[in-house]
């Protein structure tokens, strides 16, 4: 699997600080990880967090998960230091917290030039700026920094998430218009699961390809929501059989359940199937 092809249903933040999360993280099912240098630790402990979080990264045992490590931002004093203690490190992309413009990341790419980047969008700016900041040639991955957001624009955050939607679907055209992989933002309430469950729903259907997490009981629910149902893959399986069998005739307009099959159905049905065995692949 690819960058833009690997499963990023669940994405879960683990503090790059605390040794015992590192350890339980490799055997967590969620399909990817962020190991976060920025909010999750405090100033006094940023040294030992970055020395911490390489030694566990040079131990390996985190399997097919993606290893996403979140750095401090340039604004700061740590934001180089992280990424020279990531020199050589076994992950599959670094992090930049609230980037502004695609500058941000290019001065990222110029420290380190063989690792994919990500892209937190959480300012107005980085919003106003997602085009060009998702056309970086580097970037592979947006995530959604809603926290941040909400605090930035001044709104207040509602069920229906109506006061962040312009962010969220500029971000999402931005990273679909580049081709690549974008995650919706964390649901901070982790004991409540119909809440989580109604937001992933929103996100999957907006188009995201995941959910960043804060808490391992929030793993399954993303994963279930935003994998392929057997519904779904039964229906793709069908228009794919139904297209083939009048394409192979010469005659007449594929159908299935009523509704016409057109050649986009089938690329979106070859889609969800691809993303069905890749998900058996990352779980097998």
């Amino acid at each position: 699997m690819t960058q833009s092809t690997r499963p990023v249903r669940s994405v879960l933040y683990i503090p790059g600080s605390k040794e015992r999360a590192l350890d339980k993280a490799r055997g967590l099912p969620a399909d990817a990880i962020i190991f976060d240098l920025e909010d999750a630790v405090t100033p006094d402990a940023k040294a030992d967090a970055r020395a911490t979080l390489r030694a566990e990264l040079d131990k390996g045992g985190f399997g097919n998960r993606m290893r996403i490590v979140r750095i401090n931002g340039f604004d700061t004093v740590w934001g180089r230091q992280d990424v020279e203690a990531m020199q050589g490190a076994e992950i599959d992309a670094l992090l930049l917290p609230k980037v502004n413009s695609a500058y941000d990341l290019q001065t990222l790419a110029d420290m380190i030039p063989d690792v994919p980047l990500w892209a937190m969008m959480e300012t107005p700016e980085g919003i106003l700026n997602a085009r060009e900041i998702a056309a970086h040639p580097r970037l592979a991955g947006i995530v959604m920094g809603t926290n941040d957001l909400v605090k930035e624009l001044g709104c207040r955050v509602t069920p229906d998430r109506s006061t962040v939607m312009t962010s969220l679907q500029i971000s999402l055209i931005a990273a679909r218009a580049a081709g690549a992989l974008i995650v919706d933002g964390v649901y901070n309430a982790f004991k409540d699961d119909d809440g989580l469950r109604a937001e992933c729903e929103q996100g999957r259907d907006l188009g995201f390809d995941g959910k960043t997490l804060i808490h391992p009981a929030q793993i399954e629910i993303a994963n279930e929501l935003f994998a392929p149902s057997e519904a779904d893959i039964d229906l793709a399986r069908r228009q794919i059989a139904a297209f083939e069998e009048v394409e192979a005739s010469g005659q007449g307009v594929a159908v299935v359940d009523g509704k016409i099959v057109e050649n986009l159905h089938i690329v979106t049905a070859k889609a969800l199937l691809a993303k069905a065995e890749a998900i058996a692949s990352l779980e097998g």
